[in-house]
């Protein structure tokens, strides 16, 4: 089913639905285990941080509604603000077509960035350099 579940998708009915089971098994997962998400506010739609889920992350996630994420550093879970205090409730998640990739839209409590930036998105790259900026999505 893995090979054709996103396929078979692109032509299904608006709303119509599949259990979870078969959507967890489905996903692809690269070859550590792991799915990149990428972490948006989910009222700015700003864009946070990227991190990686294995299918233990994505089952808590889900079940509890806190953003729980995999560090590849430490080869371990992590709950989104176990030691800052800025938390991630999340408010929607979508699988992107091909089923690799995830967006969760979240509330954000503080910064999102280890940094104590709102977004870990402040490096803007341009053909020239790398510019520290406020605030490179808005800037």
């Amino acid at each position: 089913m893995t090979d054709n579940f996103f396929f078979l998708l692109e032509n299904a009915d608006t709303g119509s639905s599949h259990t979870l089971a078969d959507t967890l098994s489905a996903l692809r997962f690269n070859e550590q285990g792991l799915l990149p998400v990428v972490t948006q506010c989910a009222t700015s739609k700003r864009v946070l941080m990227m991190a990686w889920m294995n299918a233990d992350a994505l089952t808590q996630t889900l079940r509890d509604g806190e953003m729980v994420y995999f560090s590849r550093r430490r080869q371990m879970l992590w709950r989104k603000g176990e030691t800052s205090g800025c938390t991630q409730r999340l408010q929607a998640l979508f699988v992107d077509c091909d089923g690799d990739t995830l967006l969760a839209q979240v509330e954000q409590t503080g910064p999102a960035c280890h940094t104590r930036r709102p977004s870990c998105f402040y490096l803007r790259l341009t053909a020239n350099s790398l510019t520290l900026q406020k605030n490179a999505l808005t800037e």
